[in-house]
């Protein structure tokens, strides 16, 4: 029903920037909100940034004043702004349509492929 592409893999040193952007397409029309969740190795998912259709977002606290999401309605795509990368932060990243009520958002079914993203020290 939804298709979630994404782009923007690379490897970056520490202290680097790198954007990851998501573009939707099928059943866009029935899109609450979308988020980026990001999995280490043996590590669970958790979600990173999340934003609703009104503009509002949230971060994780550990991302918060180093990530940045955003969005362009016009293209239908979701960005992630990551500036001052740190080892930690290298995982695999995960786009997401789901839904965002007041400050909580809630993930749905339609998933990216996902992005790897490394930072080397």
């Amino acid at each position: 029903q939804v298709q979630l592409q994404e782009s923007g893999p690379g490897l970056v040193q520490a202290g680097g920037s790198l954007r990851l952007s998501c573009a939707a397409s099928g059943s866009t029309f029935s899109i609450n909100a979308m988020g980026w969740y990001r999995q280490a190795p043996g590590k669970q998912r958790e979600l990173v940034a999340a934003i609703s259709n009104g503009g509002s977002t949230n971060y994780a606290d550990s991302m918060k004043g180093r990530f940045t999401i955003s969005r362009d309605n016009a293209k239908n795509t979701v960005y992630l702004q990551m500036n001052s990368l740190k080892p930690e932060d290298t995982a695999v990243y995960y786009c997401n349509a789901g839904a965002f009520y007041s400050s909580t958002y809630y993930s749905g079914g339609s998933w990216g492929q996902g992005t790897q993203v490394t930072v080397s020290s």
